[in-house]
């Protein structure tokens, strides 16, 4: 049985507690590995390591632009060689079908390969300044920030990694990564591979244990300077409350209950076609699923019927199989997401198809649900307003234009949105006016390395990919340099 371990200063170590936890197959329950339980005595330990690299040996640090970049390439190219064993741990670990998987381990490549060029991309800035000061020249650089700490998600472990650990290496900082301790063994052979590229002992640290004492330890240890999440909005509360000792710099990528709005004109196979993977890519576990289908009244009826059978023609099994959906990632969040099913019944919601566990077969032991459907679902309801992150999705209609955009906005999350139309003015005015920060017209769910990622409201702060990621992990620096000699004579007065 493997146990996974530590990464810390170049080196795999068990926890100081010596204690271990299972990590599972949710397809079948079965043990797939052991898990060092870290501790905050352990959070001083990689945070001394990652100081001692920043700002001791600086190895990382002061490396060359070029240097440093083709060590990211050679990550992005032992993640390549390695792909089948990668989307396989992962299929495995977290329960999205192989392909899924394999596209993740793909986009993770992609993901180092993009901010290796941008390292040598053009940054900074030389201003023109008034005189008042004598003659004087003003200009920018762009410096790391130290040592960081990236929190990632359980339902892209090996790609969420990749968005965070590509450009705040990239920027020259040195970091300290924690994954979710419900997915990590993805992970953990990322670390193996950035270690055989060549990153420098303690410039890349690894940190396995539960977000509540680990992850709270990292957001507020003074000797961090900077701390990133990607996770619930109430994580991200209580990161922002820890982060507040010493004013860390602070990246959240958080919740959401997105809107997806579908006009009359609207093409319905293709509006249906992407509504499915709006929602039920991934099992639904999704921040930016398309959780609320707005449809205007005149084709609900029709489009309802068309997305029933196709969710009711959906398969279902093991991840390594290839079915349309996998098992969810624990017993205890399939648990979560029938409780939803059972309040959205309770407030009045029709259940059109779906809301029960899936034990067919040689599923009966996995952490199966059904792909769900709720209509005649209204803005108070549980179902509507919070965010259930599976396989279940709510139906609401408007008649026109301006209501659609007052219920796209009745929400407090404001991370994505989709608008199906074939008015393309139409289209660009509607996601002009919803409050969210990524918004698709006639698609939904396709994501780029090239532009940035994020939500307004309570779902985050600041961007994560595109230059914005890079600049994420970056302080800017002005230096002003007087070029005339002795000081300025309203001084000397």
């Amino acid at each position: 049985m493997k146990l996974c371990k530590n990464y810390i200063n170049g080196e795999w170590v068990e926890s100081i507690s010596g204690k271990t936890a299972p990590t599972f197959n949710p397809a079948n329950g079965e043990e797939l590995a052991q898990v060092v339980v870290s501790t905050p005595e352990d959070v001083e330990r990689v945070v001394a390591a990652a100081r001692t690299s920043f700002y001791e040996t600086r190895d990382w640090r002061d490396m060359d632009s070029q240097t440093r970049g083709d060590i990211l390439l050679k990550i992005a190219d032992l993640i390549d060689a390695n792909r089948d064993e990668l989307a396989r741990i992962e299929s495995m670990d977290m329960g999205k079908p192989l392909r899924e998987a394999e596209g993740d381990v793909d986009d993770a490549v992609h993901c180092y390969r993009y901010y290796a060029g941008l390292i040598k991309a053009p940054h900074g800035g030389c201003y023109e300044v008034n005189e008042g000061f004598g003659k004087m020249h003003s200009y920018t650089v762009h410096e790391p920030v130290g040592v960081v700490a990236l929190i990632s998600a359980w339902n892209f472990p090996l790609l969420m990694g990749a968005w965070k650990i590509a450009p705040a290496l990239a920027a020259g900082n040195s970091i300290i990564f924690k994954p979710s301790s419900n997915c990590v063994m993805s992970n953990v052979r990322m670390f193996e591979l950035l270690h055989e590229a060549g990153v420098p002992k303690g410039a890349a640290n690894l940190i396995l244990g539960p977000g509540g004492s680990v992850g709270e330890a990292l957001a507020s240890h003074p000797g961090i300077e900077m701390i990133t999440l990607t996770g619930s909005t109430v994580v991200g509360q209580s990161i922002m409350r820890c982060a507040a000792n010493n004013i860390k710099k602070i990246g959240l990528e958080l919740g959401g209950k997105s809107p997806n709005v579908i006009f009359a004109d609207a093409d319905l196979e293709g509006a249906v076609e992407w509504a499915m993977i709006g929602i039920f890519f991934n099992q639904g576990e999704v921040c930016s699923a398309g959780s609320r289908i707005l449809i205007e009244e005149s084709i609900k009826d029709a489009f309802v019927k068309r997305l029933a059978e196709r969710a009711n023609a959906m398969t279902i099994g093991n991840p390594l199989d290839n079915p349309d959906m996998g098992p969810m990632v624990t017993e205890g969040q399939l648990n979560d997401v029938l409780g939803y099913v059972r309040k959205g019944i309770e407030e009045g919601a029709t259940l059109v198809c779906g809301g029960e566990r899936y034990t067919e077969g040689a599923c009966a032991k996995g952490y199966f649900m059904r792909p769900t459907i709720f209509d005649h679902c209204t803005p108070d309801m549980t179902i509507v307003r919070e965010e259930i992150f599976g396989p279940v999705v709510t139906i609401q209609t408007f008649k026109t234009e301006e209501e659609a955009i007052a219920m796209a906005n009745d929400t407090m999350y404001g991370l994505a949105g989709g608008v199906f139309t074939s008015d393309l003015t139409r289209a660009l005015r509607v996601v002009k006016e919803i409050r969210a920060g990524i918004t698709w017209i006639n698609t939904y769910n396709p994501t780029f390395n090239e532009a940035p990622w994020g939500g307004y409201k309570m779902s985050g702060i600041g961007r994560e990919l595109g230059i914005h990621g890079l600049e994420e992990y970056q302080e800017i620096k002005q230096i002003n340099i007087n070029l005339t000699p002795g000081i300025a004579g309203w001084y000397e007065h």
